[in-house]
């Protein structure tokens, strides 16, 4: 015969065992030490209502085929692509990263640290928006770093061959 795994019958078990108490002279009477390790051994023996149960939540998600996610890029002079008026140094872009990194964490809009802080004119006219791409649609240090980000989560600073990056996944 299979275990029974109900709480309520290991319950109602429990309560018998309890009550069988044959001394208790009043309804108010204590059980009996015996009853009391009796009610304690049957529920430690019994088998778990909680037993794991197989099901297709238990398996891990595949990756995502794509995400899609905003960003902030604080180029510096010398960085690829960078817009002809970009004159700080790879030290101060990287400060810069770093700042907005702080104040993304503290709960400033992103949409509007974007449209404040990012040297890529595209995406800050688009709120930081880089839209939904594969992981091959994006250089490898950028996709490996919005890859593994939860949704809404902000990533550390991330440094490409364009400057440095702060990435706010949102699918």
């Amino acid at each position: 015969m299979a275990p029974v795994r109900t709480p309520a019958i290991l319950l109602a078990l429990a309560l018998v065992a309890a009550c069988d108490n044959k001394t208790a002279a009043t309804p108010d009477a204590a059980p009996s030490a015996a009853s009391v390790t009796a009610v304690a051994t049957a529920i430690a023996t019994a088998p778990s209502a909680a037993a794991p149960v197989a099901s297709a939540s238990a398996a891990p998600k595949p990756p995502p085929e794509s995400i899609a996610c905003q960003h902030v890029l604080i180029a510096y002079k010398g960085a690829k692509n960078a817009p002809p008026n970009v004159t700080r140094t790879k030290a101060q872009a990287k400060a810069r990263a770093e700042e907005v990194l702080a104040k993304a964490r503290a709960g400033e809009d992103f949409a509007a640290l974007a449209q404040t802080y990012s040297d890529d004119q595209g995406s800050r006219e688009r709120l930081g928006s880089a839209g939904k791409f594969k992981r091959d649609g994006m250089v490898k240090p950028f996709s490996d770093a919005a890859f593994a980000l939860q949704v809404d989560q902000i990533s550390d600073v991330v440094e490409t061959p364009f400057g440095f990056h702060v990435i706010k996944r949102n699918q």
